[in-house]
């Protein structure tokens, strides 16, 4: 990453005109790379964002099996693991430049989707079998999503290259 340099060369010149893209990419990517590592380190922090509805139920030997949710294809220690692989994918990609624009793309599709165990988590913490601990947890967890839709969302753009003294953006 060629850093600007400082002193009078660079005075002037509009925010957008410096690398500081790249530098919001490799932030994404070490918390993403965090992320990752922490689905495989203590998946037991993402148990309650994983929807019972994506979670498949294997059958009891001598039980009937229940009818299942078609995207019930997954337990819900295999939809961690894959999230993690997913995660640790993303941060190689977004860290790349010439596949940046679609790694932030499926980011942002990746973090909307996550709303749907975020909002599941929210709504059985505050039902009969929640308890205030989980219920502080799901509500500060919650809205950190718009956050990160709207970073991955950022980095869809691309990069300036440089400006000239006097660049519109």
């Amino acid at each position: 990453m060629v850093l600007p340099r400082s002193g009078p060369a660079v005075q002037g010149l509009p925010l957008h005109c410096f690398p500081l893209q790249g530098l919001s990419a490799a932030a994404m990517g070490a918390l993403l790379l965090a992320s990752a590592g922490k689905h495989f380190r203590d998946p037991g922090f993402f148990r309650d964002v994983v929807p019972e509805y994506l979670c498949r139920v294997d059958p009891q030997p001598g039980l009937t099996r229940e009818p299942q949710h078609p995207l019930a294809v997954l337990s819900r220690d295999e939809w961690i693991a894959v999230s993690g692989l997913l995660e640790l994918a993303a941060a190689v990609g977004i860290l790349l430049p010439p596949t940046r624009k679609l790694t932030a793309t499926a980011l942002t599709g990746m973090f909307i989707a996550f709303l749907a165990g975020h909002i599941d988590a929210l709504v059985r913490a505050y039902g009969p079998e929640g308890s205030p601990r989980r219920r502080k947890i799901h509500s500060l967890r919650l809205p950190l999503q718009a956050p990160l839709i709207l970073w991955a969302w950022s980095l869809r753009k691309p990069a300036s290259p440089g400006c000239p003294p006097g660049c519109r953006p």
